[in-house]
């Protein structure tokens, strides 16, 4: 008889608090945050779909400079909207030409916007977002020169406390790196010595460029150009410059360093290989080896050299701690095949396989709760640490840290990007 009595109370309570799906998916779209993307290239493409897959977001608007890409990128945007029961992104939303950022940011529906463009783009497309009062998420390096990381720091001071701003770095929301880089910052390797910073790439191929003016060419293979990407130790071994500062949380001092395009043709004008020493205080040497050429896909490593240990985490070889506090993260120090019982125990073969999810979960729950975030000055001090170690070794000299900020160095793209707008 209870039994009874408690099943049928039951069924009236589920009558008010089990709703529809019709009705579920309505509340999600009234709680969802809006969100357009500016620069609908891999990237791009690849941080919205976790955004829209890991947390309560609507994909409403795009922007890019070629036609090509959103009409690739609608397509995939489009699908992610659909699996949560939103709308296609409207014709009215999709903007295209040299200010269709500035005609996305005038979307008052838009809420967030994500600037995954070319990162010469960065400073101005981030500072336009912050003065439309958008919330936003900037893919790293924040600039190519010194006067644009300066800008980014402006911009986030313009910011902080009213909008939420974060920077690219997604290796800081891995797990298995957050973990290490908590128990180097409490003394589990002892005082730190040396560090050991290397990033092995594959090439990256020249996209066509035939029936193309020269600019269209140059930014649809901007990672070939200094002046559009800032070169392989922005795009690539600033990864790992920045879990160095994290970890360590100092800035180099000063750097010197080596390196060429030898073996890179004769497109673009990026050096394919450096080796940099840099000092940072208390006479810590941290050197960091970066290559983007060949086949092959390399190792990606940062190595902490303590009295009382070592600390090294890669991306697909482990993450652990040996010496007198030894530990592992459990991500699979050999690449292999993951067996079913591996994988039913959540064993990873990337130390990485959480840290997108991990980002955007943080930089939406920010803009939800009000707890705005504000990486705008950790992001600019990264890229121009990379920075310093990219002019030391172009210019075949020792340089500081106070002699680059004091540069004030900005390098002009030359782009006529009016020539994509729609006549």
């Amino acid at each position: 008889m209870e039994r009874r009595i408690f099943l049928k109370n039951a069924a009236a309570i589920s009558a008010f608090t089990i709703l529809k799906p019709g009705i579920a998916f309505s509340s999600a779209r009234n709680s969802a945050i809006q969100v357009g993307i500016i620069g609908c290239g891999s990237r791009g493409t690849e941080v919205i779909s976790a955004m829209s897959r890991s947390t309560n977001t609507n994909i409403i608007a795009m922007a890019d400079l070629f036609e090509d890409k959103l009409s690739e990128g609608k397509v995939r945007l489009d699908k992610l909207n659909n699996a949560k029961g939103f709308a296609e992104i409207k014709s009215p939303n999709i903007y295209q030409g040299s200010r269709a950022y500035l005609e996305l940011l005038a979307n008052k529906d838009v809420q967030a916007v994500l600037i995954s463009s070319p990162c010469y783009t960065h400073p101005a497309f981030l500072d336009a977002a912050v003065a439309a009062g958008k919330h936003v998420y900037c893919e790293k390096p924040v600039a190519v020169d010194v006067e644009g990381c300066k800008k980014i720091e402006k911009s986030g001071d313009k910011a902080n406390g009213k909008l939420s701003v974060v920077i690219g770095f997604q290796i800081r929301h891995a797990s298995a790196y957050a973990e290490m880089v908590k128990r180097i910052q409490r003394g589990d390797i002892g005082e730190i010595i040396n560090v050991q910073l290397y990033y092995f790439s594959s090439g990256i191929p020249v996209k066509p460029i035939s029936n193309m003016s020269g600019d269209e060419a140059r930014i649809r293979n901007h990672f070939h150009f200094h002046a559009l990407s800032g070169g392989i130790l922005l795009d690539q071994g600033i990864h790992m410059i920045d879990v160095c500062n994290w970890a360590i949380q100092k800035r180099p001092l000063l750097a010197i360093g080596n390196g060429g395009k030898k073996g890179a043709g004769n497109f673009g004008d990026t050096w394919n290989h450096y080796q940099v020493l840099y000092q940072y205080p208390e006479n810590l040497n941290v050197s960091i080896h970066s290559t983007q050429l060949g086949p092959s896909f390399g190792d990606v490593c940062a190595r902490f050299i303590g009295t009382k240990g070592m600390a090294e985490a890669h991306y697909g070889r482990g993450v652990f701690i040996e010496g007198e506090n030894k530990w592992d993260s459990g991500i699979l120090r050999e690449a292999k095949e993951l067996t079913a019982e591996q994988r039913a125990a959540g064993v990873f073969t990337s130390s990485l396989h959480d840290a997108n999810d991990n980002k955007v979960r943080s930089f939406i729950n920010s803009i939800e709760s009000g707890r705005h975030l504000n990486e705008t000055r950790a992001g600019a001090e990264s890229t121009l640490s990379a920075i310093l170690g990219r002019e030391a070794a172009m210019n075949g000299k020792q340089m500081s840290w106070i002699e680059l900020l004091a540069s004030n160095q900005t390098i002009d793209p030359k782009l006529n990007l009016s020539q994509f707008d729609k006549r």
